[in-house]
């Protein structure tokens, strides 16, 4: 069947936008949204208009200094998504083969298949959520251009190890592919000098991140790309494609966010720290859904032993007002999502309404 670019659409962006919202609310993956007073800006801090060439350099700069890394390794992105599309544009032509994660986020099959790349799949152990290197060497080949996956794994919150990230890398240099890998939600382990796969071998791997998820500030749209010279420089040209001039206040705002990182990381990491307890008290008191604890992170991907998830899912709309997100968005049809990065106070109302469903 040939695929139609025109009619390109993700099922799973639509039902974020569009039918995730309850007042009881465990669908979300981030954090609670930072609030602008707490940054201590002043409108005297901010311009509307700066310079359009590649990237504004202050914050250049400061993701740079954060990681470690070349300030010409370094590609701001508008987002998570649109990092994660560019490190895909520039690292893979049409018809070229990919191997993707499964179960994934599926933003990523989405733009993958948008830019008519070859997906081909290689699942995580369904037990603990790691990767199979086993699995991985049975599912690579020649033909292999590039390896996708993420750490912190959305949709299960699961953790992949530097040592793992290293077996990873030779499969594909062996190959002669790269490795992208989805980071946004690795800020979670509130690291003050954070490692990246990029770190492992920058000629192999290339990471993509933003400050949406783990600290509140999706609005600022600051998204990244680590990668070699070489490919961020691509990545740039391929921007120039969609997103040529990035809005300069929110270019502002993210230089000053980052200046003030820690500080959010603090207040972000006490309310996940409690939010995260509550939910394991939660799971821990019923026998319905089975579920892998993650180390970090927001998500739970419990699976439902009985019924349909489906089903189960509607009717927490529309008995409990409390929305999660179906596990068909992540192609485990018998899951279901759940995260607890809204405020304490709202994740605690929305835990009682999942016991009572439950019960």
């Amino acid at each position: 069947m040939t695929f139609n670019r025109t009619l390109s659409r993700s099922p799973y962006m639509e039902f974020a936008k569009l039918r995730s919202s309850a007042t009881y609310n465990l669908a979300g993956s981030g954090m609670a949204a930072f609030p602008l007073a707490e940054l201590g800006v002043s409108i005297s801090d901010l311009e509307i208009n700066g310079p359009t060439i590649y990237g504004y350099a202050p914050l250049n700069k400061a993701i740079a200094k954060r990681y470690r890394v070349p300030v010409e390794c370094v590609v701001a992105a508008n987002g998570t998504a649109m990092a994660n599309y560019l490190a895909l544009a520039a690292t893979v032509n049409p018809g070229e083969e990919i191997l993707v994660e499964e179960p994934t986020y599926s933003l990523l099959l989405d733009a993958a298949r948008y830019l008519g790349l070859a997906v081909k799949r290689f699942r995580r152990r369904t037990e603990d959520f790691q990767i199979d290197i086993a699995e991985l060497k049975r599912a690579v080949s020649k033909s292999t251009k590039l390896i996708v996956l993420c750490n912190l794994h959305n949709p299960t919150g699961a953790t992949t190890s530097e040592s793992v990230l290293r077996e990873i890398g030779e499969i594909a240099k062996g190959v002669g592919a790269r490795v992208v890998v989805d980071e946004v939600y690795l800020e979670m382990l509130w690291q003050k000098e954070p490692r990246s796969a990029f770190h492992l071998d920058p000629q192999t791997f290339i990471s993509t991140n933003s400050l949406t998820k783990a600290y509140g500030l999706s609005g600022l749209r600051c998204g990244w790309v680590l990668a070699s010279p070489e490919q961020a420089e691509r990545m740039w040209h391929i921007n120039d494609l969609h997103g040529a001039t990035p809005v300069h206040p929110g270019e502002l705002l993210s230089v000053i966010a980052f200046a003030k990182l820690e500080m959010i990381a603090a207040k972000q990491k006490a309310v996940l720290d409690e939010n995260r307890r509550m939910l394991l008290e939660a799971l821990e008191s019923q026998s319905k859904l089975e579920y892998v604890w993650p180390q970090h992170g927001t998500v739970v991907f419990p699976r439902l032993k009985q019924g349909s998830a489906d089903d189960f899912c509607d009717r927490l709309r529309s008995d409990f007002d409390l929305s999660v997100v179906p596990g068909r968005f992540f192609e485990r049809p018998q899951h279901v999502r759940i995260g607890v990065g809204l405020a304490t106070q709202d994740v605690k109302k929305s835990l009682a309404q999942l016991r009572k469903a439950l019960a």
